[in-house]
């Protein structure tokens, strides 16, 4: 492992490049492998202990198969369940988890009501619980679960009619009531334009992408691990399924 190696992006599947495309804007000169685990996802309805061992395995691949310099788990789920694990099994690797940008939404937002929206598993977890008791004295926070999305991003339907049809179920009794919404699954930023035409552009929807990009950054930087380019993108899916491949490079360039 050195300088040229890869950084390794892995998510349940294609939500992730909504984080990659944030690193590959930041870094453009760094190699990255970009792993979705879609043949078993969405990772929000399985138990923790089954998000655990998917994720472990996910990242013993990454490391002694693709030799990558810095792992980043561009799941929130899979955050949730697994980071403080990775980081005791591998201490000597880079290791970025991702987190929901609610003190950004609290900062931005003082004494306002913020939605946080979360798959089940991130929503039962601690990690989530702590932040939110951090926060919840500056802000109003509400939970959100909403099942659906996962699905409808992972078939190529994130800008579609039941998108819209979803969020207005999930998201209409919120209409007028929220200031900020923070997306805590990396799939959930490609559903923003249907967020958008329920909640109004006044709501301010955020999610940890740019964050997790920057830590990895300042990371590689402090071990003389940024790469002077040019780079490159592989992509792989456990799926096997062309699709998904072609749905990941898609998924890069929306907006």
């Amino acid at each position: 492992m050195d300088q040229h190696s890869p950084i390794a992006v892995f998510d349940s599947g294609v939500g992730g490049v909504s984080v990659l495309r944030e690193l590959m804007a930041l870094m453009p000169n760094e190699h990255y492998h970009y792993f979705g685990d879609s043949a078993n996802a969405p990772y929000g309805l399985k138990t923790t202990n089954q998000v655990w061992n998917l994720t472990v395995s996910a990242a013993r691949y990454l490391f002694e198969q693709r030799n990558a310099k810095a792992l980043v788990v561009a799941c929130n789920t899979a955050t949730a369940a697994a980071i403080h694990d990775l980081r005791a099994i591998w201490p000597e690797k880079i290791i970025i988890g991702i987190e929901p940008a609610l003190k950004l939404a609290c900062d931005r937002n003082p004494g306002g009501t913020i939605g946080i929206m979360a798959t089940e598993v991130t929503l039962r977890e601690k990690k989530l619980a702590a932040l939110m008791n951090r926060y919840s004295r500056d802000c109003t926070v509400l939970r959100l679960h909403s099942p659906g999305i996962v699905e409808l991003v992972e078939s190529g339907k994130a800008d579609s009619p039941e998108a819209l049809a979803l969020m207005e179920e999930e998201l209409g009794h919120l209409r007028g009531k929220l200031d900020a919404l923070v997306l805590g699954c990396t799939h959930y930023p490609f559903m923003k334009k249907a967020m958008i035409a329920v909640l109004g552009e006044q709501v301010d929807i955020l999610d940890g992408g740019p964050g997790t990009a920057r830590e990895t950054m300042r990371r590689l930087a402090k071990a003389g691990l940024l790469n002077d380019g040019p780079g490159s993108l592989t992509v792989e899916n456990s799926s096997g399924d062309p699709e998904k491949i072609r749905l990941t490079y898609e998924l890069l360039n929306v907006k």
